[in-house]
């Protein structure tokens, strides 16, 4: 829900001047913020950044730095909030749309996790762990053909991570894709021999039981 956002009532053009006009009780109330946070009193640091926040509403950093720490506590809905707040101000800000997926998947969301992944994705293609993150979800939902094309972009950004490509391997076996699962084993085989080895036994791939007695494990 938006309901905690403070904006101010004009929008617009006004809303550009009044985001880069300096605010120094803004300031002042987040470098105490960020004094407590460093102190590790995360309670009195977000009590300091609810104080910037109404000093100047409009202030998307201060939003997301209390979404974070609200992350930190594992307290999901309220973190979903400020980010909700943020995305508001800056709709197309694809990192913030992949933090909202983060703390809606953990706070068992899943299908607005979904769409906030997914939005990241579009907003950026090149984040390999949005892509890596709704796969993930796509897979817990059984929706393994969508899984494996979210997965396929993650392993095709990071050819090294050895968790997106042991988990494409499984989407595709779970496709019955045998030939697919072979690729991403070859691939894990030259890159990643123990997530390979894993992958091997989980699938029940006996074409490639014999590779494992010569991996440097």
């Amino acid at each position: 829900s938006l309901s905690g956002c403070r904006l101010p009532v004009t929008m617009g053009a006004d809303l550009t001047l009044y985001r880069f006009t300096m605010n120094y009780d803004r300031v002042r109330h987040g470098l105490r913020g960020m004094f407590f946070n460093m102190l590790g009193q995360h309670e009195r640091a977000l009590a300091a950044y609810r104080d910037s926040h109404r000093a100047d509403p409009a202030h998307v950093g201060t939003l997301r730095t209390m979404a974070w720490l609200e992350a930190r506590q594992e307290r999901w809905a309220a973190a979903e909030a400020w980010f909700e707040c943020a995305i508001g101000i800056e709709p197309d800000d694809a990192h913030t749309w992949f933090n909202l997926g983060y703390v809606r998947d953990r706070g068992g969301m899943d299908e607005a996790a979904i769409a906030a992944m997914r939005r990241a994705t579009e907003l950026n293609p090149n984040n390999d762990r949005a892509w890596y993150g709704l796969g993930m979800l796509y897979a817990r939902h059984g929706r393994h053909a969508d899984a494996a094309a979210a997965l396929t972009e993650a392993g095709r950004l990071q050819p090294m991570n050895g968790l997106a490509w042991y988990a494409l391997g499984m989407a595709w076996q779970h496709c019955n894709e045998p030939e697919r699962v072979a690729a991403v084993i070859e691939h894990t085989l030259s890159h990643d021999p123990q997530t390979a080895q894993r992958l091997i036994r989980d699938t029940a791939r006996s074409d490639f039981m014999h590779r494992l007695g010569s991996m440097q494990l």
